[in-house]
């Protein structure tokens, strides 16, 4: 299966020491990996290296076969949808306004981007009304509807989100976790996720990786964490898991 993405050797350094230490890592195309562990563990740093939001302090992160560099960066955050808690909208643009906002500043036609709007729309479960209203004139769901509509307008690649749910009220959240996975399906993008349950990572991921300061602790199916867990750290991360009770 060809990798979208790859992370080799990578160690991203902070003056308090290391996000991530020497790591290799992949994502398969077409794949959603899960990416969980404590907060601190390194799993956004993951999604920041690979938008090329930060450097790493040493290895190389590719994307799509190119190492992702100053030069090259641009076109990498173009190529990603990117995806965070709220959806990271702007407050002073409507929600149609911020979905079109790169696709009016790359000059696409305008009947095309209504096009995609409107596809998104569909997808997503969204009212056209929702595109006049302002985010603080939407539920948590609507605006993390909109952020997803806004990450896809490109068509991109692959599909980064940083604890998209993390900000909703359960009942929202287990709805959206549906349509995630239904979305995911139709797309067959690539996508990572972050997220601090483990249950969301096992409903939608194909894989797990489970991180502890900046370093992969295991990575598989949750049977095989559940079964099979190659450190201590793994079983108790899983008995901190509450929701697991369900699966």
């Amino acid at each position: 299966m060809r990798e979208l993405i790859e992370l080799r050797g990578v160690t991203k350094e902070y003056r308090d020491g290391p996000a991530v230490h020497n790591l290799d890592l992949s994502f398969p195309e077409g794949q959603t990996t899960a990416l969980i562990g404590p907060s601190g563990c390194g799993k956004s740093t993951i999604l920041r290296l690979i938008l090329g939001l930060v450097a790493p302090t040493s290895g190389q992160v590719l994307f799509d076969g190119e190492p992702v560099m100053p030069d090259t960066e641009i076109e990498v955050r173009r190529a990603a949808g990117y995806v965070i808690q709220e959806g990271g909208l702007f407050p002073h643009l409507t929600a149609g306004e911020n979905v079109r906002l790169m696709a009016r500043h790359l000059g696409r036609p305008v009947a095309e981007t209504d096009k995609r709007v409107q596809e998104l729309l569909e997808l997503t479960h969204l009212s056209g009304d929702t595109m006049r209203r302002y985010p603080g004139e939407l539920s948590g769901g609507q605006r993390q509807r909109v952020g997803l509509i806004r990450a896809l307008m490109l068509q991109p690649k692959a599909l980064l989100l940083d604890e998209p749910l993390g900000a909703l009220d359960p009942m929202v959240r287990a709805g959206l976790q549906t349509d995630l996975k239904d979305i995911f399906r139709k797309l067959g993008q690539t996508v990572v996720l972050v997220t601090h349950d483990m249950g969301e990572a096992a409903y939608l991921g194909d894989q797990i990786v489970l991180m502890r300061e900046g370093q992969i602790v295991q990575q598989g199916a949750l049977e095989d964490f559940q079964r099979r867990p190659a450190d201590p750290f793994v079983t108790e991360f899983l008995s901190a898991q509450r929701g697991l009770v369900a699966l």
